[in-house]
């Protein structure tokens, strides 16, 4: 289930241990990303890339769009 959330909920859930995954492409991810957060590009997105998540605890996707 995807939720937006505010900044204050994004540092509780940090906070409680959630992972942080970007989805910048990998050169955006290298110039600038959230401090901790690992990078899988939304078009590598799938069920291998995101196995080494801890499915124990919450994860925050990040999206950046110019839009």
């Amino acid at each position: 289930m995807a939720n937006r959330i505010e900044l204050s909920e994004l540092q509780r859930l940090i906070g409680a241990g959630a992972q942080i995954v970007e989805t910048l492409p990998e050169p955006e991810y290298r110039e600038a990303h959230l401090p901790g957060a690992i990078n899988i590009p939304i078009k590598a997105l799938d069920a291998n890339t995101t196995a080494g998540l801890d499915r124990a605890r919450a994860v925050v996707v990040y999206c950046h769009d110019y839009l």
